[in-house]
């Protein structure tokens, strides 16, 4: 192995690890903040909402991501209205093209996971809101939504991680991100081993860096957790205590 050329082409690939950078960031917030409201219609009692979601959530996990970008870059360009749209001067550009997919991709696994989330808030939380006398929306903003997201933060940063490696898919339309710019090295240097075990490297690390921030968010959003009593009656007592103090806080 050729450890000379891994140190030459690390510089190069780290300009397409920015790339990356950029899209799972974007398309990872983007979808976060599509799939919040989504969740909460998944989880409401209205089956027009729910089930409307739910075909939304089934079309995009039951097809590959390549076909739905293949379907975005290629396909928009064959509608007549989109292309006389103000819409056709992001759809021409491959980079918009993956950003818009990745991100409606990620709305919808994100959805699915906050709706575990949701739905394994413990009840007698919210009864002793109601009991207080919260709104609705109050329930949602300071109780269900904050204890649903602690509940799916694993499950979310493993989802993260999966689009970190997706966003490799770029390179199929023309985008030099980091497969991208590794594929272009190999056929000018012919040395695909080490080009691919750099890039993997950087993976890793960038994987690395992802998962140690989720981490230290579980452990800050847990730490009340830790504090704990043992026991069942402990944990009421915690549970209660801070649905009170959030009832405190907006009462005039």
């Amino acid at each position: 192995m050729n450890l000379a050329l891994i140190v030459d082409v690390l510089p190069l690939l780290c300009e397409g690890m920015l790339l990356t950078a950029q899209l799972t960031l974007a398309s990872v917030t983007l979808g976060l903040l599509i799939a919040i409201p989504l969740a909460l219609l998944r989880t409401s009692p209205w089956p027009v909402f729910s089930h409307a979601i739910f075909l939304y959530t089934f079309l995009f996990r039951g097809t590959p991501l390549l076909v739905q970008l293949f379907l975005v870059y290629y396909g928009a360009g064959q509608v007549e209205w989109i292309r006389s749209s103000v819409a056709w001067s992001m759809l021409r550009e491959p980079f918009w093209c993956a950003l818009i997919t990745f991100s409606l991709n990620n709305a919808a696994y994100t959805t699915e996971i906050l709706r575990g989330g949701l739905r394994a808030v413990p009840p007698g939380e919210v009864e002793a809101a109601k009991a207080l006398g919260m709104p609705y929306a109050l329930r949602i903003r300071r109780i269900i939504l904050p204890a649903g997201f602690r509940l799916a933060l694993p499950a979310y940063a493993n989802e993260v991680v999966l689009m970190l490696k997706a966003s490799s898919l770029a390179s199929t339309i023309t985008l030099m991100e980091l497969t991208g710019t590794a594929r272009k090295i190999v056929a000018q240097t012919f040395s695909p081993y080490e080009v691919f075990i750099s890039a993997a490297l950087i993976y890793l690390g960038f994987t690395f860096v992802i998962v140690h921030l989720f981490g230290r968010l579980e452990n800050h959003l847990t730490k009340h957790q830790k504090r704990a009593e043992p026991g069942n009656n402990s944990q009421l007592r915690a549970s209660t205590a801070g649905i009170i103090s959030a009832s405190q806080k907006v009462a005039p």
